[in-house]
């Protein structure tokens, strides 16, 4: 009887041991729907380099422990418009059988790629701005980034106290913005801001995404000579705003609304004109130095907000796998919701940590300014998180 049970106990530990090493044989698939194609592909570009970096360690650290070792894999899918999205997302959720998702930049995107996780109960962790995205009581959807409206009314307000240290009264604004869920909702949290402060909108704008042209934009900028204008777009239309604005010899303060301002290419595009732009930011790399000198000895440049927050975001849901110890997106979407996370790329964003509220929306983020200084940036407001000081119209602020 003895022998016996000392057979089953072998069994089962053998039985287990088989089970353990089959379940690290199989890696846990994560998708990325990103735009890795079409005018938004440099961003998508990034995100991929910044995912491979924190891949590479996450592997390199042993994988999903309470999997027992678990290689964790990525798998992308290009989705270069929102009418890509569902079909793309169907196709990581169905057929790839991924266990949680990871994008997609593109807040249009982004709230397409989420009605499908949403209803198929598989959680999404995104860096997109839009307002929507956790403002529809969905249970699956988490924002490392504050929302849109946070970033308007801080691109605002910080841009406003650097001008009066500056010793300018800041009396009339211009806001500028693509007309998609990121444009406009920033564009909400600017008049907000505005109408708060008691200072005049002279120009409220919005156009098409991939705008041709915009001397009808500069030429009202010019013509009503604000204080300040505040561009929110994407690249191709950043790049486009402001060197018609330069070449016409318009100095007016410009203080960008992240995404197309805060990339390498926005300088390589504009060269001196970009000199001395502001814009608000999730983050910035002058916080991560050790990140960043991995990322510029790889790429071969700064590495942008955007591989910075993806990768934060890939670190929680790793983490958030391994404590869960399952691949059941429900105990993952749970480990989710109540992991703070404040390792690795974490630490490099404001607030140290990744961490959400009830609604999914980040608890500990918030943004910073930052300046083009020749072909780098720095974080110049608020004080607490500033690198460097501000330059207004080219004279440090102190």
């Amino acid at each position: 009887m003895a022998r016996k049970m000392v057979f089953a106990l072998a069994l089962a530990a053998g039985l287990g041991a088989m089970v353990a090493g089959a379940e690290a044989q199989q890696p846990v698939k994560i998708g990325v729907p990103l735009p890795l194609s079409g005018p938004n592909a440099q961003f998508g570009i990034n995100i991929r380099n910044g995912l491979e970096l924190a891949l590479s360690d996450i592997n390199a650290a042993g994988g999903i422990k309470s999997l027992g070792g678990a290689k964790v894999e990525l798998v992308y899918a290009d989705v270069p418009a929102p009418n890509a999205a569902g079909a793309a997302a169907q196709r990581l959720l169905s057929q790839d059988q991924v266990v949680g998702l990871i994008g997609s930049f593109v807040s249009s995107i982004t709230l397409a790629v989420s009605e499908v996780s949403e209803r198929a109960g598989v959680p999404m962790i995104t860096h997109s701005f839009a307002d929507q995205i956790t403002e529809r009581g969905y249970k699956y959807i988490f924002q490392v980034s504050p929302k849109a409206s946070r970033f308007g009314k801080d691109q605002f307000g910080y841009a406003v106290a650097i001008g009066k240290k500056a010793g300018v009264d800041v009396k009339k604004v211009a806001i500028l913005y693509e007309d998609t869920a990121y444009g406009t909702a920033q564009a909400k949290g600017l008049r907000e801001a505005a109408k708060a402060a008691g200072i005049e909108i002279i120009v409220d704008e919005g156009y098409p995404l991939g705008i041709t042209d915009v001397a009808p934009l500069v030429n009202k900028i010019r013509a009503t000579n604000p204080d300040i204008v505040f561009p929110v777009s994407y690249f191709h239309d950043a790049l486009l705003i402001l060197r018609t604005m330069r070449q016409q010899q318009i100095d007016v303060p410009a203080v960008g609304g992240a995404a197309g301002y805060i990339i390498a290419e926005f300088e390589k595009g504009l060269g001196p004109y970009a000199d001395g732009v502001f814009s608000i930011a999730p983050a910035n790399y002058d916080a991560a130095p050790e990140i960043n000198a991995r990322y510029k000895a790889k790429y071969g440049s700064f590495i942008p907000h955007e591989a910075l927050m993806y990768p934060a975001a890939l670190e929680h849901l790793v983490r958030a796998i391994d404590l869960a110890g399952s691949r059941d997106p429900e105990a993952i979407r749970d480990a989710v919701a109540k992991l703070r996370y404040c390792e690795g790329f974490a630490k490099a964003l404001p607030g140290g940590c990744t961490a959400f509220d009830a609604k999914g929306l980040t608890s500990v983020a918030t943004p910073v300014l930052v300046q083009w200084r020749g072909d780098g940036l720095d974080t110049v407001y608020p004080d607490a998180a500033a690198k460097a000081k501000p330059r207004w119209k080219g004279k440090t602020v102190d």
